[in-house]
């Protein structure tokens, strides 16, 4: 990093202690994966709700509703046992952003051939990571190739490509949710260690990394989500992404002041 960052592991565990609690999650697509307590369940959730997860959130809320309701009660059992066809018809007329029905319907057919084939969607990420990869890049980019594949490519907007430098927000959002475990995170994947997690990085965090001096790159990729991500591990060595969500209420909800926390670490805001 070309400039000294301006915050101490005190100000990070403050705000964590404030705003890394239940109550501060609405509305937010991860309070979909409270209602499953199966980690199969959940982990389906999970991807549907992250993969949506650009826009407006109200939109958002109301897509993934959408999805899910079709998948009642369990979409474990749904998609191991639901056909290709019945799979590819299940969402006419659907759209999210520029995602239409088709491209949701692919992605969860390739959840369907991953579940065949690996029997969950962990044991296809732990595959391909391995003991001494420092984050979890090498298995973000095996899982993307995979889930891409089985899907038959039909699923472009929804998985991004980490090997072509993506920040992989949505993704890291997904890996978050259910490998973190406290009031927030509701975790259910033991195959990974939460120090190997990425910031999930989209333009808010981008803009909160530079002006805590987090990083001075100029383009919210996956090599900047590295280098915020390498920054966090100073303060948590284990657990680097610990601080998102509370990082991520400021300037987002209206019970938050982002402009008045960074002043407090010495910083404008623009």
């Amino acid at each position: 990093m070309g400039t000294k960052q301006i915050i101490d592991k005190k100000t990070l565990e403050k705000l964590y202690a404030k705003y890394n609690r239940r109550e501060f999650v609405h509305p937010d697509p991860l309070e979909f994966l409270y209602n499953y307590d199966d980690p199969r369940d959940r982990e389906i959730v999970g991807l549907v709700s992250s993969s949506l997860a650009l826009g407006k959130v109200a939109q958002i809320l109301r897509n993934v509703s959408a999805i899910l309701e079709m998948m009642k009660p369990a979409p474990y059992i749904f998609l191991k046992n639901a056909r290709r066809k019945k799979i590819m018809n299940l969402f006419p007329g659907f759209k999210h952003r520029w995602c239409v029905g088709a491209e949701v319907a692919s992605m969860l057919f390739g959840v369907k051939q991953i579940l065949q084939r690996y029997e969950t969607l962990q044991a296809c990420f732990s595959e391909g990571l391995k003991s001494d990869d420092e984050t979890v890049l090498p298995a973000l980019k095996f899982f993307a190739k995979e889930l891409k594949a089985a899907s038959g490519g039909g699923c472009r907007s929804l998985i991004p490509a980490p090997d072509k430098g993506s920040a992989c927000k949505r993704l890291n959002l997904f890996l978050r949710w259910m490998v973190r475990r406290d009031e927030v995170d509701p975790g259910g994947w033991d195959c990974v260690s939460p120090a190997k997690l990425i910031v999930p990085l989209d333009t808010h965090m981008y803009c909160i990394g530079r002006a805590l001096k987090l990083t001075n790159r100029k383009q919210a990729n996956m090599n900047t989500a590295l280098e915020i991500t390498q920054a966090f591990k100073k303060f948590s060595p284990t657990d680097p992404v610990k601080y998102d969500f509370a990082l991520t209420r400021l300037g987002i909800r209206d019970d938050t002041d982002l402009t008045g926390f960074l002043i407090a670490c010495g910083v404008g805001w623009k």
